[in-house]
């Protein structure tokens, strides 16, 4: 813990500040070792720092001449220089009272020469400082002062840009994702007035076509309620298909099974990925017996969804390219084409049909 000599009044707000910035252990950045290379041609000094005080170290931002990334609190001339506002100069180390006892005046280091400015926040926390350094004492005048303390701004403003930056995309994050709720909401609310007009007794026989409508604008929702789940570019394609069939088994009131291999695909397949599984789930349901089982499969670089029926006297030569009148195998084809791929048809040994979906990671 560092000494209680050099806490500021306010650490506990500082450290939150430091927190807020999100800078600690941030990998390098070209802007501030620009500046610190600046720093040290300008005042012809060996070093030039961009530290961040944490609450038991001294982490460096950018460090121009120096190998080192961080050092402990206790030793370090910055947590002195967060202490005010103002810079905090040392012409001759070796000769000023406030550091001959510090390790890197008296030990091997040989620090002679320091001046830091504190990088304060809008709310006037000092993050840390920017300094230079030399193992040679020498003077500083005012200009020289004004121009590192110019420079610190520079700094700070470039923090600032980055903190909006970020507040901007989690604005943007929180904003999709409630549009996307709304959107699942809508959906649902669609899908349940159409069931509801489908049971009206004047509809008559149009009452199925209307369910049928029901149930695609519902898997629909189920479809952007799957893929907006995560935060990620990609998706485990199997962990979808298996949260999307234990919610078609409620719906249908079937038995379905998913099996597949593990893998990540990009989010732009997972919704005709969905909707295919969801038609052809839908129409096993509706014309097929027995279980329902869908599997995805991945070799060298095909992939294939299928879904197949226990007992449906399925033609041997039924072409779903041939099946114009059936709107389910026409939702089915456009998005296998959306996958850069193709629907083929099937029997299975026991009876049962088998609808197959190929498509290539290269399409």
């Amino acid at each position: 813990m560092a000494d209680a000599s050099i806490i500021p009044d306010d650490e506990d707000q500082r450290l939150a500040a430091v927190r807020r910035y999100d800078v600690l252990d941030t990998p390098p950045d070209g802007a501030f070792d620009r500046i610190t290379a600046l720093a040290a041609r300008r005042f012809e000094v060996p070093i030039s720092i961009i530290s961040i005080v944490d609450e038991d170290r001294i982490w460096f931002k950018s460090h121009h001449g120096v190998p080192v990334a961080e050092i402990g609190r206790d030793p370090g001339l910055c947590a002195s220089a967060i202490l005010s506002n103002d810079p905090h100069i040392l012409t001759d180390a070796s000769m000023d009272p406030r550091s001959l006892a510090n390790p890197l005046v008296a030990g091997d280091f040989g620090l002679r020469f320091y001046a830091g400015v504190p990088l304060t926040t809008s709310d006037g926390h000092n993050l840390g400082t920017l300094c230079i350094i030399d193992k040679v004492a020498r003077p500083i005048d005012q200009d020289q002062i004004d121009d590192l303390k110019d420079l610190a701004s520079v700094v700070m403003d470039q923090l600032e840009m980055q903190l909006a930056a970020r507040r901007a995309v989690s604005r943007a994050e929180l904003m999709a994702k409630e549009i996307d709720h709304r959107v699942m909401n809508s959906l649902q609310f669609v899908s349940g007035l159409l069931t509801m007009q489908a049971r009206s007794p004047e509809m008559g026989d149009a009452g199925a076509h209307l369910q049928l409508a029901a149930n695609r604008v519902a898997a629909v929702a189920q479809v952007h309620r799957h893929f907006y789940a995560g935060d990620t570019e990609t998706t485990s394609c199997i962990a979808f298909l298996k949260r999307l069939g234990a919610d078609l088994e409620v719906v249908l009131d079937r038995p379905i099974h998913v099996k597949g291999e593990e893998g990540d695909v990009p989010n732009v397949w997972i919704q005709p990925i969905g909707l295919v599984v969801n038609e052809l789930v839908t129409n096993a349901a509706k014309h097929g017996e027995g279980r329902i089982d869908v599997s995805y499969e991945v070799s060298n670089g095909t992939h294939e969804l299928i879904v197949s029926d226990e007992g449906r006297h399925l033609p041997h030569d039924f072409d779903p390219a041939a099946a114009s009148k059936s709107l389910g195998m026409r939702v089915v084809r456009s998005l296998a084409k959306q996958l850069g791929g193709e629907l083929t048809a099937g029997r299975r040994p026991d009876g049962g049909s088998c609808f197959k979906v190929t498509f290539s990671e290269n399409h």
